[in-house]
């Protein structure tokens, strides 16, 4: 780990100093660099080869032109990126939904882009982490086996 020395402003450090005590953070080390992390994932153009675990949050109407079923089928077009789905309902018509995807950076945002645009989602986020995936073979006696192993990165 290495040590950097940095001068920011009054308003700034009140600002950091701010986001620490609403986040529970019990040092400045700690969240600016949670800050900067998130801060360059989301500004990186990563290369499509890139992979990357994504949840994406949104809300949206229930009842509104077949929404749930437009949203579900985008799911299961994509069912190599979805990993899994929750939906809880906020009231009568609304519904809160956060779906797990993994895959490609560039289909991943994609398609998480894709269903937060749908007419009729009212909010709408992404939280994207990029990942290594690594292929590991281990063999136990006889019977040998593989499995992927998605190391996040920064």
């Amino acid at each position: 780990m290495q040590r950097l020395t940095i001068s920011l402003d009054d308003n700034i450090a009140q600002a950091i100093d701010d986001f620490m005590l609403a986040r529970g953070y019990s040092n400045r080390s700690e969240a600016i660099r949670d800050l900067v992390r998130d801060s360059l994932i989301r500004s990186q153009e990563a290369p499509q080869t890139k992979h990357c675990v994504a949840a994406v949050s949104y809300v949206y109407d229930y009842d509104g032109r077949d929404l749930a079923l437009r949203l579900d089928r985008a799911q299961h077009e994509h069912h190599d990126l979805t990993i899994s789905s929750m939906r809880t309902r906020l009231d009568h018509r609304h519904c809160m939904e956060i779906t797990l995807l993994k895959g490609e950076m560039a289909a991943v945002r994609k398609l998480a882009e894709t269903v937060i645009a749908e007419r009729g989602v009212r909010f709408g986020q992404i939280n994207l982490v990029p990942i290594r995936v690594d292929v590991e073979h281990h063999s136990h006696g006889e019977h040998g086996h593989s499995h992927t192993h998605s190391t996040p990165v920064l």
